[in-house]
């Protein structure tokens, strides 16, 4: 069973402090997905993970999400790219540590995005790395914008892509929220969401979020159920122990339940 699973920014990172990451919440993650792999050997995952505070601040900083013109934008599209990698580093560490057979895959390498959407990625590496047991890890990340210049693509727009060639049987989003909630930060997780209807009155990240927050990753999740069939996606806690490894093996359904009408 091929299963996408994002680890979110706010899970893996202090949103709040600049650079900070959640090291042990990490390296508890990585231990998490390594049982399950053990647990069911036929387990197909490809893994991505948010920049939470080693993306988003530079990336507002710079303006990059709408577009890179000027010699100042360019070279806040260097900066944006090397931060990130600083977490996708820490992410590829953590995962050998925990013995997952990574195989960084970045999307500023491959991707070409057309006015903010990703037009063409790379599919062989991802589909060579499933093939032989590994693990593809993708990252939010900047990329080439034939209207933009420039842009930055979010996990969930490459999950996005992604699922349309690949079409997995689940997408796990994990972060720092039991699901989505009514209302931040005490509403109620909504069960399910199959409209866009059901966004009403839902709020945005609390932290800097240049790929939208919680409202903008509902509805690219409903986009996604809608050009996939059967694709079960969920958003749900990583925070609680255990329970990364028990969606992946199925023997949990958390959070909220994202799917087509």
């Amino acid at each position: 069973m091929l299963t996408f699973l994002k680890l979110g920014g706010s899970l893996i990172t202090d949103k709040h402090t600049p650079r900070t990451p959640r090291a042990g919440v990490l390296m508890r993650l990585m231990a998490e997905i390594a049982e399950a792999r053990a647990a069911q050997p036929t387990l197909q995952i490809v893994l991505g993970h948010g920049s939470g505070s080693y993306g988003h601040v530079e990336a507002k900083k710079y303006g990059t999400r709408n577009g890179v013109h000027t010699p100042e934008q360019w070279r806040g599209l260097a900066e944006v790219q090397h931060v990130a990698g600083l977490l996708n580093h820490l992410v590829a560490e953590a995962a050998h540590k925990a013995g997952l057979p990574i195989v960084n895959v970045p999307p500023s390498a491959s991707v070409r995005c057309r006015d903010g959407l990703i037009e063409t990625m790379a599919l062989d590496p991802i589909r060579a790395a499933l093939e032989h047991a590994l693990i593809p890890l993708v990252f939010g990340d900047v990329a080439l914008d034939e209207a933009r210049g420039g842009t930055i693509v979010s996990t969930e727009d490459v999950f996005r892509y992604l699922a349309v060639h690949l079409k997995p049987a689940r997408i796990l989003l994990a972060g720092s929220e039991a699901g989505v909630l009514t209302h931040w930060p005490a509403g109620e997780v909504i069960p399910e969401i199959n409209s866009t209807e059901s966004l009403s009155g839902l709020t945005g990240s609390h932290a800097a979020d240049v790929t939208g927050g919680m409202t903008s990753k509902v509805r690219e999740m409903l986009a996604l159920a809608r050009a996939v069939s059967d694709v079960e996606i969920r958003i749900f806690s990583g925070d609680e122990v255990g329970l990364v490894r028990a969606a992946l093996i199925g023997e949990a359904a958390p959070g909220t339940l994202i799917r087509s009408r």
